[in-house]
């Protein structure tokens, strides 16, 4: 079922949905939460349905929760949950070293 919810992801229609998503929210977590997570459950909603998960939120956070327990005891399930991961998040940029900024 990982699989194929991470194929969803790569399927041209929903690639689209989530770039014009990504872009409306400009790297901003705020706008991520409301324009990119609803288009990332809806697709992966649309996968997980046919495995007897609930056509709404909670059966995705029910799969989430699965594939969770799952990715402790196999090394191929941790993997698929990491790329999952990374399509839903946008990579977080980091403070440069040192953390300050110097003074002028």
């Amino acid at each position: 079922v990982l699989s194929e919810v991470i194929q969803a992801f790569s399927v041209p229609e929903n690639a689209a949905r989530m770039e014009e998503a990504r872009e409306s929210a400009c790297n901003d977590m705020g706008k991520m939460l409301q324009l990119v997570l609803p288009v990332a459950t809806q697709i992966q909603q649309e996968v997980i349905k046919a495995y007897g998960f609930n056509n709404e939120g909670e059966g995705v956070l029910k799969f989430a929760r699965l594939v969770k327990m799952y990715e402790t005891q196999d090394a191929e399930i941790a993997a698929m949950s990491a790329k999952l991961k990374s399509l839903l998040l946008p990579p977080l940029s980091t403070p440069p070293i040192g953390g300050t900024i110097p003074a002028s």
